[in-house]
């Protein structure tokens, strides 16, 4: 077994390792959730927390870690007689981002339930992960309906498998941990909500400290042992702490004033529900115990709230998460209503000064990440564009000249616009898919193993063959070859490449404004139905990728936020670079289909023959399928219908600016085509 890096020899990162030995102290805080740049010591400060956690003591032989004192009086492997038990070391179980249903919840043999009616059950990783930790690595990049059966098991303390009216329950209480780069895309907001504490991480800008973390590393790397060794006197140090603050848990008192500060700050930052307020209260309980102390005070209490409540405050999608400290101090002055330390205790701040995990190493002091909210300036009012100058004014033709970037207009909710025909893509909430989850629609023979039993099809297979089977008695004969898959229809995402003009003839501060604010209320759309999005840009002589395809809709929104204008209008190169990316996105990822939104008024300037040459970009994009709709962004009274001929070329669907909103044709959705260009209405 390799020897995992220690705990306490991570450089820094003071909020991540704290909010790790609270959860450890107290799982029903309700976890971490860890948001950071790659390479911040995510993953090896939550793997290097398994080594600090008490051993865990179990019903020998029980696959599902019963504890010997009080066994789960419907365990699968059960029943168990109380009394001792063995010990081991608490687990620390990695669920991979590609993981299937029956990998994380267990599977049931179906053909033994049918066919033998017994409950064979194979445990999957919350079995595994029962009494210990659970780590999810890029938990923003699993499947929502992964997500939804993990939290749920986390909320609830136990697994439910039902299949066919066979179902199997078995606990599953652990320290739920997850990591995720936000730059790959973020978590659902009622995702978020389940996560008792959020940190962000960032790699400090010291170089002393850079220095010290490589430093760490490469002596770690040569000799695993040896480093630990070095470590194991702090080790040993913490995990003793670890111990006393269990013990001294359920003594810690939780005052009314602590509870007025809790609630109050929670209805400051309108936070939904009530989670807040009780995932706060156990965290200021837990941090008390930390300190030593049996009172929570008002520190405490500010703690708790920066831990619990920056991924609960409300906010739009786009906005980083983040917490007020200004605001915070000033309710918790508002609503002190007295100080509930003790007289006698000449050091409210306990051993460890005040709940953080001990900072100072035999290396020398260690420094968290450093919090950038406080130094970033406020962003000063966007002052107004100036006009672009007519044509004679200053020597410069009306459209060439260059403006810099003009605000997006408020995102409004936009139609739907989704890919015709039915895919097999990730899940996700746009097109027409066949998926693990949704409406059953018809039955296959099973291709590997099998998760979803159709059983009328089953049923209708085998009956047939009762009699060759020498059938007796009421039972029904059921064979592997009769076995059949039910075939689900769900919804898939998909990658929305926006293809859009910045060229002069878009460069009216009013237009740009209401394109930007177009193509924002498509990315906020994207981001609710869990697509992949792209951002391609054409002004001047040429086309830019300004965001390959991602995960991340945010980063889109702040590169639309920054576009300038001006220039001529390279038609051509924006449809040929979208041409290049989808190539490439189709290598990487055959499975998720593409849908082209091209924002544009049609023109097409610069070069010999811009009017053809686009043209035949477009039919480049026919020819393969693409579907594809062309917001068409032409204004005034006087309109040419080029965006319309370019729809046309492109074998999509063209849509002018008001058409986009839902609301200008109550309940309309309309289908992006590919290369028929027709299309249909669903109400």
């Amino acid at each position: 077994m390799s020897t995992p890096y220690p705990f306490t020899a991570v450089v820094g990162q003071d909020d991540l390792r704290l909010a790790l030995l609270l959860n450890a102290v107290s799982p029903a805080v309700g976890g971490v959730l860890v948001r950071g740049e790659k390479g911040t010591a995510k993953s090896t400060a939550v793997r290097a927390l398994s080594a600090l956690l008490p051993e865990v003591d179990v019903v020998v032989g029980c696959r599902f870690s019963c504890a010997p004192g009080s066994p789960d009086p419907v365990c699968p492997d059960g029943p168990h007689e109380t009394g001792p038990g063995s010990y081991r070391p608490a687990r620390v179980v990695e669920l991979p981002v590609g993981a299937s249903e029956d990998r994380l919840v267990g599977a049931l043999d179906i053909e033994r339930a049918l066919a033998e009616g017994v409950k064979a059950f194979e445990p999957g990783l919350l079995a595994d992960a029962n009494r210990g930790v659970l780590y999810v690595d890029e938990v923003n990049l699993l499947h929502d309906h992964l997500v939804d059966l993990l939290l749920d098991a986390a909320a609830m303390g136990s697994s439910y498998v039902e299949r066919e009216g066979v179902s199997v329950r078995h606990a599953a209480r652990f320290l739920l941990v997850g990591t995720m780069n936000p730059e790959e895309g973020e978590l659902r907001p009622q995702l978020l909500d389940r996560f008792g504490l959020t940190v962000e991480v960032a790699a400090s800008r010291e170089p002393d400290l850079r220095v010290e973390v490589v430093r760490r590393r490469l002596a770690y790397d040569d000799d695993p042992a040896a480093f630990a060794a070095r470590w194991a006197d702090e080790e040993d140090a913490l995990r003793a702490r670890i111990v006393a603050a269990r013990a001294l848990l359920p003594e810690v008192r939780l005052g009314d004033a602590a509870l007025r500060q809790i609630a109050a700050t929670c209805a400051a930052f309108e936070v939904d529900g009530m989670r807040a307020d009780i995932v706060m209260a156990r965290t200021a309980t837990t941090l008390a115990a930390w300190a030593g102390r049996t009172v929570v005070l008002a520190e405490d209490v500010r703690q708790a709230a920066l831990l619990a409540l920056p991924h609960r405050r409300r906010r739009n999608p786009f906005d980083a998460p983040g917490l007020d400290e200004e605001k915070l101090d000033d309710t918790l002055e508002e609503f002190g209503g007295g100080d509930d330390a003790p007289e006698d205790d000449p050091d409210p701040d306990g051993p460890g000064g005040g709940g953080r995990p001990p900072q100072d190493g035999p290396e020398g002091p260690q420094d968290g990440p450093v919090d950038t909210a406080e130094a970033r300036p406020e962003e000063p009012a966007h002052p107004e564009e100036p006009a672009q100058p007519e044509e004679g004014q200053g020597g410069r033709p009306a459209g060439s000249g260059e403006q810099s970037a003009v605000r997006a207009a408020e995102p409004f909710r936009t139609k739907t616009l989704s890919v015709p025909g039915l895919g097999e893509g990730a899940a996700g909430r746009r097109s027409r898919a066949r998926t693990d989850h949704g409406r059953t629609t018809g039955s296959r023979r099973p291709q590997g193993a099998l998760t979803k039993l159709h059983l009328a099809a089953t049923v209708q297979a085998a009956a047939p063959h009762q009699r060759a089977r020498g059938r007796s008695g009421r039972g029904l004969v059921v064979r592997r070859d009769d076995l059949r898959q039910a075939t689900r229809e769900g919804r898939e995402g998909n990658l929305v490449l926006f293809v859009v003009d910045a060229s002069g003839s878009m460069a009216a501060r009013q237009r740009m404004s209401a394109v930007k604010g177009a193509v924002l209320s498509l990315l906020l759309d994207a981001y609710q139905r869990r697509d992949k999005v792209g951002l391609i840009t054409f002004r001047g002589k040429d086309a830019t990728v300004a965001l390959p395809p991602t995960s991340s809709v945010d980063a889109a929104a702040v590169r639309l936020e920054t576009l300038p204008t001006g220039g001529r209008t390279p038609l051509s190169a924006g449809l040929l670079k979208a041409h290049d990316v989808l190539r490439v996105e189709r290598m990487r990822d055959p499975a998720r289909r593409p849908l082209l939104v091209v924002v544009t008024d049609g023109r097409a300037t610069g070069g010999p023959d811009p009017v053809a040459l686009g043209t035949r970009a477009a039919r480049l994009h026919a020819a393969e399928g693409t579907a594809s709709v062309v917001v068409d962004c032409e204004s005034g009274p006087v309109r040419l219908g080029l965006a319309g001929a370019l729809a046309g070329e492109l074998g999509g669907t063209a849509v002018t600016l008001d058409e986009l909103r839902a609301d200008s044709i109550a309940g309309l959705v309309r289908d992006v085509q590919g290369a028929s260009g027709a299309h249909r209405r669903v109400a």
